[in-house]
């Protein structure tokens, strides 16, 4: 292969590990590194526990700012089954003000409460369309809202190197659920559709 194509693994990760950085890890390196990046003191708003948001968790939290997600293990966690008003709750648990980013993954089914929840000026980081709904976009909320939509689409190599010097420098490890041998590559699949999973699902050869 090109030397182009490639990139130096952070020594303290293992195969499995390191081959969960590549699209989900660098999708929120983007999202997080963009036109207006993180700072210290931010605050970040993730969505569920799939790949992109965990790492979009950690790290924003290696970057010093305040994590507020639709899951566990942030700042603040809103359960969005039982608050279906999580924006209007985002809002409030960043002291009225809305969050800085909004790292949207569910697409229509959660945008209107991403527009709910982030702050007048900030971004909406748009990713993925995994929530469903056919909620449209409120033009009027969104043109109040003051905020930038911006869609990402993984990101470039200049980009992943710069994420991988963070991920050594912090010693962030990748959430992984299970790793499975290749033999069981059927029920690895099994164990992913069926939505058991917290983190990434690896098979090991």
């Amino acid at each position: 292969m090109s030397e182009e194509a490639l990139v130096r693994v952070p020594d303290h990760l293992d195969w499995a590990e390191a081959a969960t950085l590549p699209c989900a890890a660098l999708t929120a390196w983007t999202a997080l590194t963009g036109p207006q990046p993180v700072k210290a003191g931010d605050t970040v708003l993730v969505q569920g526990s799939g790949g992109v948001s965990l790492f979009a968790l950690q790290l924003a939290k290696a970057m010093g700012a305040r994590v507020i997600a639709t899951t566990s293990g942030a700042d603040k966690a809103i359960d969005y089954l039982a608050v279906p008003e999580w924006g209007a709750r985002a809002r409030e648990l960043n002291g009225g003000v809305g969050v800085d980013l909004v790292v949207e993954v569910g697409g229509k089914g959660t945008l209107e409460q991403s527009l709910a929840a982030v702050a007048p000026g900030g971004e909406i980081a748009v990713i993925g369309f995994l929530a469903d709904g056919a909620a449209e976009l409120g033009f009027m909320r969104y043109f109040l809202s003051g905020a930038t939509l911006r869609r990402i689409a993984v990101g470039h190599c200049e980009g992943m190197e710069a994420m991988l010097r963070a991920i050594a420098r912090h010693q962030l490890r990748p959430v992984v659920d299970r790793v499975f041998p290749f033999g069981d590559a059927r029920a690895a699949w099994e164990h992913f559709l069926a939505r058991r999973h917290f983190g990434k699902v690896a098979i090991v050869h």
